[in-house]
């Protein structure tokens, strides 16, 4: 159990090697990276399985910026016929499972193997409680992710449920809310899922906050705030949905996003604008570090090349620039599964009472 298998977006392999490398060396891990373009996932091989419990004992899953799902295990070969047996040979040298998933990589081959995966769940889950191997659902212990390459190949790997994604794959099942006047709805909607507590949502996105969408139009990351009840300022040049205007909710501002400034500080700043990430990355730090806002969700837009760095390079720039204004900030960044050339980011204040 030398490897770890790690998910992530297709095309962002390179990222996913770059930002696992750069933790393995800060925790004195020997090993390397390795992916195939537009496979949708990488490998981080360690020298021997203890620098592989040394990594996801270090780090915090929902800390990493590329990977969708992570896993220490090895690679087995599997027959035609048969594969239940050859499954349970290898896991006699694994633990107990507490509960299991069955994945395949966010790819065309690997869509082909999500009907194999459905089928094979139940016959395979029924044989690794009678086998002791799994205990009952969400149980105490490791998560078991069996990850099919092929139907003769699957990464059979270990994860604990409270240190790796909090979905099969990291895709989250959101449905896209008819009323909503754009798809970009569910990137908002997926951060507030990743980056606060379900229980914590009565408190942090409650009906008396006020919020602020910069770059609104036509208004899917609105309908969120919407949605919790808040008072809105969108702020757009481009015209808003009706149906949102329609709510009383929302103010529109035919203004600049990167200028406007509210004259007093709001729960929320949320911004999806298409725009240079330095630029955005100096907005946010003005919005946080200036007093305007106590949280907000906002994206960077990626470059073409040296992405990992890049983000690594603007999430320091605005963790900087707050503690120059001595300002606390708590800083999250994520690729979402509903990001595209692009990563979310979630800052809070720190330093402010609870409202």
């Amino acid at each position: 159990m030398n490897t770890l298998f790690l998910h992530c977006r297709p095309g962002f392999e390179g990222e996913v090697c770059s930002e696992i490398s750069e933790h393995a060396a800060q925790l004195g891990v020997p090993g390397y990276a390795k992916a195939k373009p537009q496979s949708a996932c990488a490998e981080f091989i360690c020298n021997d399985a203890e620098g592989v419990e040394r990594i996801m004992s270090a780090l915090r899953f929902k800390q990493l910026i590329f990977p969708r799902q992570w896993a220490r295990g090895s690679f087995v070969e599997l027959p035609e016929s048969d594969r239940i047996s050859v499954l349970l040979e290898h896991l006699a040298a694994y633990p107990r499972a507490g509960s299991l998933w069955l994945e395949v990589m966010d790819s065309n081959d690997g869509k082909e193997l999500s009907t194999f995966c459905r089928k094979f769940e139940a016959p395979l889950r029924k044989a690794l409680v009678k086998a002791g191997r799994l205990t009952e659902k969400d149980a105490p212990g490791p998560r078991l992710l069996l990850t099919f390459v092929s139907g003769r190949r699957v990464f059979l790997g270990l994860a604990d449920a409270d240190n790796s994604a909090m979905w099969p794959m990291g895709i989250p099942r959101l449905k896209f809310p008819r009323e909503a006047p754009s798809r970009s709805t569910l990137k908002l909607e997926e951060a507030w899922h990743h980056f606060i507590p379900r229980e914590q949502w009565e408190q942090r996105l409650s009906d008396d906050m006020t919020g602020v969408d910069l770059g609104a139009a036509p208004g899917g990351w609105t309908y969120q705030l919407v949605r919790r009840g808040m008072l809105v300022t969108a702020i757009d040049n481009g015209p808003m949905a009706e149906s949102l205007m329609d709510t009383g909710l929302v103010q529109h501002l035919m203004v600049d996003g990167f200028t406007w400034k509210p004259k007093q500080m709001v729960d929320w700043m949320v911004c999806d604008i298409v725009e240079k990430p330095a630029r955005t990355a100096a907005m946010i730090e003005e919005w946080l570090g200036g007093g305007h806002c106590r949280e907000a969700v906002v994206n960077l837009k990626l470059p073409m090349k040296q992405r990992y760095a890049e983000v690594r390079r603007l999430l320091e720039r605005i963790e900087e620039g707050c503690k120059a204004r001595k300002v606390k900030v708590s800083i999250g960044c994520k690729q979402l599964y509903h990001d595209r050339e692009e990563v979310t980011c979630h800052l809070r204040r720190l330093d402010l009472k609870p409202r």
